[in-house]
């Protein structure tokens, strides 16, 4: 999350800024983009594990709407902490951007479950 020990003001002015940002370097609406972003960085299918007689699967689960959002925004604002940059709004726009064009490292993990999820299907019918 942006919010670190309740400082929402903060929080918003990182957010904000990395809007105005987006919009300068895509000449685009960036609520457009950012909301192209949230869906390219969504998962669709994710693995949850469940017991089954001593032995533990990885069940592939379909990820409900608001927990695909959740997740996108945690995956993009954890990748951005990750990055080189000056302020962590800057680091933002970046991994915003880099999602909008469905490149970077939230792109990766979301590629990443994707895949844990697909080798899994075996154990589909464990779903619950």
């Amino acid at each position: 999350s942006l919010l670190k020990q309740g400082k929402k003001s903060i929080a918003e002015g990182i957010f904000y800024g990395a809007l105005d940002a987006v919009g300068e370097r895509t000449k685009e609406d960036p609520i457009k983009v950012f909301k192209k972003a949230i869906e390219n960085v969504a998962p669709h299918l994710e693995v949850k594990s469940r017991r089954v007689g001593g032995a533990t699967y990885q069940v592939p689960v379909e990820v409900k709407d608001g927990r695909r959002v959740a997740l996108s925004v945690r995956w993009m604002i954890q990748n951005a902490k990750g990055r080189s940059g000056r302020s962590m709004a800057e680091k933002l726009t970046g991994e915003i951007v880099d999602a909008y064009n469905n490149v970077g490292g939230s792109i990766k993990k979301k590629e990443d479950v994707h895949r844990m999820a697909e080798a899994n299907k075996a154990f589909a019918h464990y779903r619950w």
